[in-house]
């Protein structure tokens, strides 16, 4: 038994909708061996996780997953029972798991969801690991895996004013993701995108946070600004520290100038000494050391977002209270027990940790661990406030008197800095400030005491910095219109990325030929998946993301984002059987449903009326949970499905007289001519005629006005907007045109087109993906043989995709001969030789069909011998007229 892969699916996917990790397994050896057939093995199982015991699995009860394994059950499900099982000691406890078959004998996908992905990979690891050792009956320690995975997760969890920030966004539906181990998070999609690390934001001012960062001369900025501050010395030595004492009134605080969360801070210093001794703890923080005037009074915290005080809270040094029986080292490991406290910042209260400056402040006071203080005596250990040294915090918000709410405001206008921890002393908060200070400006607040005070009002200051970010009403996304299906799903993409761009928006657009942002390619290459959705939805000058999704991108990693705003199904038919498991285009559909089910509430759903499997989507059972608009295309103006749900009020589009008509009721409405495109040969390419049916559904879905669907489908032509796709070229007196045809559908589609052309022999050049089954490329080669040609040339592709040299092209000739015997057909296994020997024996007028997936090479290959571009189409057969016709012809009747 092996792990082949273990991936993150971030988005939505055909397991789940929330993220989930996927490690797919090739059982080997004990691909026929059921966990009833290994002596010994459940109980040394359940001896080492008795937990497992209470797993109920599909029978719905506590011990339902015992009894599986009793009867036998295979490895991939009780690896996804024992990961399941590990994580709840190990603190991020999750329920969802699956195990699937995986396309091949013996290969399994185990499937589970996480909370936190870096400690839950761990344990899915160790989860394998645990089987493995008890299948061979060696040793695992569970409690160490466990405290590693802990330990992980603990280290890479979001710090607690991250996670109010992001609770806050996602009770607004903002969507967000974490760029890394840290707390960097982006929110938002496209022009909307804003960056946020913990309490500081794409709209924090790094000047601000720079000034802040520097105590003095935030200091000296306040007394500009007539804010009242304590007077202070920066100093580099010991002796500078000492000389600064005897210019400055006493006591004094001696701290790092560029410090924060408390570290190194020492108060209320009186003697040389204490300077001295106060200095080297600072020192040992940062270089500089602020020596300043001690302003006596309450400890307070205001918190100013944009502009305004959201929250205060005052703030008590880490303490413990006597019970007159334990000392006060014994007080404080009673007090670090408590549940709340956590290390670091990963509780409400940060545990409380003896150092040198908790020994120097007692030391101070004449105190020591070791005495035991009185019944109810609140003994403190530090001077500093920090809740990150221990402290503790009351929400005094709704207490905070009026003038020193302005002063607050005022003093965070004063540095400019839009999220303000402002450290205050005064001798009460809800009185005007008197002889009280403010003594610092923090940039990147902890914001726990608010959202978390120990006693008083939890405030909303992860809401209040989102509403900053996104004010009421304002949005955080873009449209996403998203694009699915077998055929015509690059050149449907284009369509509307094209339509949308004429309107003004720039475009982010992901094809199987690239990446493109504002109609350049950013990034060559089958970009179809979720890491190519993410750059465009990354990209803050997008307007609009229009975004080709297939189906290996659903599989292997999910969607790229979380809700669309618009999808299009353009239709479903054989294709990538024999791939990730998929054996029919029932299983092609359940992938591609992933697409259907994630357009929001309220978005719209377009439809091909004429594949029976599409136009029963809207009947699915996972369609059923949110409200979408449906709209329906179909060539054929007497489909029923769309005549039944126009019928209903629906929407939908056809082709009637030549014209693409939107149908709402009893009224209809004139889009565009399918001969004024020029990508659809006058009308002759039934295909791309639905495609731009499809796309302009999409478009109008979006609000945009027919008049400028008109104007950009006019200009939309296949070789300069729609490379590789249908591109006719002319040379000399012969046609060369080139497609990406690679199923039977695509096949037929082109073949039909092709052999509407008058009085021409008809030559096609082919080549067949070496990555599907036997069976779907016999279905291909038999469209090709079908399809009228005069001749064929078979040849191999580039990447043949595991086949060996020879093996396809063998096959095209092999199923033309059975198919039509007196067709001739010729192995030249390499494209460029494939085509020059086309071209030289071509007759005059020829028509060379050239289905490749190297379509730029080609193209530039064509273009080197003369081939020119053309839009024009030879002549049609006499009699020839535009009508529709059923999805399955897509070719003119005569």
């Amino acid at each position: 038994m092996r792990i082949i892969t273990l991936r993150t699916l971030h988005g939505p996917n055909v397991f789940a909708s929330w993220p989930v990790l996927r490690m797919t397994l090739d059982l080997e050896d004990l691909a026929e061996t059921s966990s009833a057939e290994v002596p010994g093995f459940v109980d040394r199982l359940l001896a080492l996780l008795p937990g497992l015991g209470e797993h109920h699995c599909s029978r719905g009860k506590p011990g339902g997953f015992v009894e599986r394994l009793r009867e036998g059950t295979y490895w991939g499900h009780i690896i996804e029972h024992v990961a399941l099982e590990l994580s709840g000691p190990a603190g991020i406890g999750v329920t969802y798991g699956k195990t699937v078959y995986a396309g091949a004998p013996g290969l399994y996908d185990v499937v589970v969801e996480f909370e936190n992905e870096a400690a839950m990979r761990l344990l899915l690891e160790a989860a394998f690991e645990l089987v493995t050792a008890v299948l061979e009956g060696g040793p695992f320690d569970v409690d160490a895996k466990v405290r590693e995975a802990a330990r992980v997760a603990e280290e890479t969890a979001l710090g607690p004013s991250t996670r109010a920030v992001v609770k806050a966004a996602e009770k607004r539906g903002i969507p967000w993701s974490r760029l890394n181990d840290e707390s960097l998070l982006v929110f938002g999609y496209g022009k909307h995108r804003r960056f946020v690390q913990a309490t500081t934001c794409s709209t924090t001012s790094f000047v601000a946070v720079e000034i802040a960062g520097d105590k003095q001369l935030t200091k000296e900025l306040l007394a500009r600004a007539g804010v009242p501050a304590p007077r202070g010395i920066v100093v580099r030595t010991a002796g500078e520290a000492a000389r600064a004492l005897g210019e400055l009134r006493a006591p004094v605080v001696v701290k790092p100038l560029d410090g924060n969360q408390g570290k190194g801070v020492s108060l209320n210093l009186s003697t040389e000494a204490q300077v001295r001794e106060a200095f080297e703890i600072a020192r040992a923080h940062r270089p500089r050391v602020l020596v300043e005037e001690m302003v006596s009074g309450r400890n307070y915290r205001v918190l100013v977002v944009n502009g305004r005080v959201v929250a205060a809270s005052e703030r008590l040094p880490a303490h413990v209270v006597g019970d007159g029986q334990r000392t006060v080292a014994e007080l404080i490991a009673l007090e670090n027990e408590n549940p709340l406290r956590a290390d670091g910042h990963n509780g409400v209260l940060t545990k409380i940790v003896v150092d040198d400056v908790v020994r120097a402040c007692l030391a101070k006071r004449g105190r020591s661990l070791d005495e035991v203080p009185a019944r109810g005596e609140r003994f403190f250990l530090r001077e500093s406030v920090n809740l990150s040294t221990g402290g503790i915090a009351r929400d005094v918000t709704d207490e905070i008197h009026p003038d020193t709410a302005r002063l607050c405001e005022r003093a965070a206008r004063a540095i400019d800095l839009d999220i303000c921890g402002i450290d205050l002393v005064a001798e009460d908060i809800a009185e005007p400030l008197g002889r009280g200070a403010i003594i610092e400006l923090n940039a990147a607040p902890g914001i726990r005491m608010h959202e978390h005070p120990s006693e008083g009002k939890p405030r909303d200051v992860g809401g209040a910095i989102v509403e900053m970010l996104y004010p009421p009403g304002a949005p955080s996304r873009i449209p996403i219109l998203s694009i699915t299906g077998t055929n015509g799903k690059t050149t449907t993409t284009r369509m509307v990325g094209h339509i949308l761009g004429a309107t003004g928006a720039t475009v982010g657009m992901t094809t199987t030929e690239g990446i493109y942002v504002g109609g350049r390619c950013i990034e060559a290459g089958d970009t179809t998946g979720a890491g190519s959705a993410r750059a465009i939805l990354f990209d803050p000058t997008v307007d609009v993301a229009v975004l080709e999704t297939a189906r290996g991108g659903i599989v292997r990693r999910g969607l790229g984002y979380d809700w669309s705003d618009v999808a299009i199904m353009t239709n479903l038919s054989p294709d990538h059987l024999g791939q990730d498991g998929i054996e029919s285009v029932d299983d092609l559909l359940w992938i591609k449903m992933v697409v259907a089910e994630r357009v929001r509430e309220g978005g719209t759903l377009v439809l091909n009326a004429e594949d029976p499997l599409l136009a029963a989507v809207p009947q699915h059972r996972r369609m059923t949970k949110l409200s979408r608009a449906i709209v329906f295309f179909a060539l054929d103006p007497s489909n029923p499905v769309l005549r039944a749900h126009v019928a209903q009020g629906g929407t939908g589009y056809t082709l009637k007289n030549g014209s693409i008509v939107e149908l709402k009721g009893t009224r209809e409405r004139h889009i565009v001519g399918a001969a004024e495109i020029p990508a659809t040969f006058a009308g002759a390419a039934l295909f791309q005629v639905q495609n731009a049916m499809g796309a302009i559904a999409a478009c109008r879905a979006q609000g945009v006005p027919v008049d400028a669907i008109q104007s950009a489908l006019r200009t939309f032509d296949a070789c300069g907007k729609n490379r590789g796709r249908m591109n006719l070229y002319q040379l000399d007196d012969n046609y060369v045109l080139v497609d990406y045809g690679h199923n039977p559908g695509a096949f037929q589609a082109t073949c039909a087109l092709a052999a509407q052309w008058e009085g021409r022999r008809l030559t096609a050049i082919v080549s067949l993906p070496g990555d599907r089954s036997n069976a779907l490329l016999e279905a291909c080669a038999c469209e090709i043989a079908k399809g009228g040609f005069h001749r064929i040339l078979a040849k191999d592709d580039a990447d043949r995709r595991g086949r060996a040299p020879g093996e396809l092209p063998a096959l095209v000739q092999r199923v033309a001969a059975e198919v039509r015997p007196e067709q001739a057909c010729e192995v030249i296994p390499d494209e460029h030789e494939a085509i020059e020997h086309a071209l030289a024996t071509a007759e005059p007028g020829e028509i060379i069909v050239l289905f490749t997936e190297e379509a730029p090479a080609m193209e530039e290959m064509l273009t080197r011998m003369g081939a020119v571009a053309v839009n024009a189409v030879p002549e049609l057969r006499s009699g020839t007229r535009l009508r529709a016709r059923r999805r399955e012809d897509a070719l003119l009747a005569v």
